[in-house]
């Protein structure tokens, strides 16, 4: 189905505004400043805690939303030295090798040979430069990407350097460097449409840390919730697998079970409103069959944020994930269609509708 660009133009506009701010994982504090002055404008209550902005409106129990702000990027760790930013040593705890980000470290590198990046101040977000990846390679010893940046150098350990990028607009479809950056859009633009429950945006989720700063909070407040929408991408191999839905739940994970009044409710949604949806751990428990029938390794289900949270409360906590299928995952050029994008949006409409 064609969908205009002018039908979401005012969210596309918002979304090309926070892909030029950078936001690193492990770096995400300018971002959350501009996170923070956008939702201020539009009249919402924001409080700060450590790696989390928590967003809220008049009935904060109605509905919890997560967003993630962090995008993958490079680090600097040394004299001409830059890492992958997700698996430098500081981020290597939270990850065990059964993330979809990790399963593919191996391929990561050369994606980006030839982009443009930018550096910047980890806490203000000033400018320290440009440079372009010429080479990369995976060092097994230190079990990360290592890119060389050669005008780039030379820059204090720590620094963050980000993809230089902006938001591409086709006739059917959006490109950038869409995860994290488009669901937490969506989530902004969710007040914008009169929502009035709550939304924590998370630092570090691509390094497995997000749902540590998720738990701090609900432990903080004593909350417990059986509706806790997380909001994210799901990577698809090819435009044809991408393009056969525009909204992608889940059951579970290799975590946990997801709470079935909600992932049903989003279900009935989608059948009301004539959206194309399927269930992503379907889709890989069907795609698994296919490799051992080939000899192939399995592919995990993952371990998404939710149900490490899921797992961490003993399920006093639960919800379930809404996400946008994209290709060209974790690439400047990850595209999704504007058909997904018009059915996320219209499929949150409807929740702040039931929510009124």
């Amino acid at each position: 189905m064609t969908v205009s660009p002018s039908s979401v133009q005012p969210f596309l506009d918002l979304l090309a505004a926070f892909v030029r701010t950078p936001s690193v994982v492990g770096s995400e504090e300018p971002f959350f400043r501009v996170l923070q002055r956008e939702l201020e404008l539009h009249g919402v209550s924001v409080r700060r805690y450590q790696g989390l902005l928590e967003a809220f409106g008049d009935r904060p129990e109605s509905l919890i939303v997560s967003a993630h702000v962090d995008r993958n990027g490079v680090v600097a760790s040394g004299p001409g030295e830059f890492q992958y930013a997700a698996f430098v040593a500081r981020a290597q705890g939270d990850l065990d090798g059964n993330s979809i980000s990790e399963q593919m470290a191996g391929t990561i590198g050369g994606r980006f040979a030839g982009a443009r990046v930018e550096a910047y101040d980890p806490w203000h977000g000033g400018y320290l430069g440009q440079g372009e990846i010429v080479s990369s390679y995976r060092c097994e010893k230190r079990n990360n990407v290592i890119f060389e940046i050669p005008a780039l150098q030379p820059l204090r350990p720590g620094t963050p350097v980000a993809y230089l990028e902006h938001l591409d607009v086709r006739e059917n479809s959006i490109a950038a460097q869409l995860d994290n950056v488009l669901t937490v859009t969506l989530a902004v633009d969710m007040f914008r449409r009169g929502f009035q429950g709550t939304v924590l945006f998370t630092a570090e989720e691509e390094a497995g840390r997000s749902w540590r700063y998720i738990l701090a909070w609900l432990r903080r407040h004593e909350k417990t919730t059986q509706r806790l929408l997380v909001f994210d991408t799901s990577p698809y191999q090819d435009a044809e697998a991408a393009n056969a839905q525009d909204i992608v739940l889940r059951r579970r994970d290799a975590n946990a079970v997801f709470a079935e009044p909600l992932v049903t409710e989003l279900s009935d949604i989608c059948d009301y409103l004539k959206i194309a949806h399927t269930y992503k751990d379907t889709f890989i428990d069907e795609l698994n069959a296919t490799r051992v029938s080939e000899g192939l390794p399995p592919r995990s289900l993952g371990r998404t944020e939710l149900g490490r949270v899921v797992a961490a409360t003993n399920g006093e906590v639960n919800g379930a994930t809404l996400q946008i299928p994209t290709i060209g995952y974790h690439t400047s050029q990850e595209t999704a269609s504007l058909s997904a994008v018009n059915a996320a949006l219209r499929v949150t409409s409807a929740l702040i509708d039931q929510a009124v």
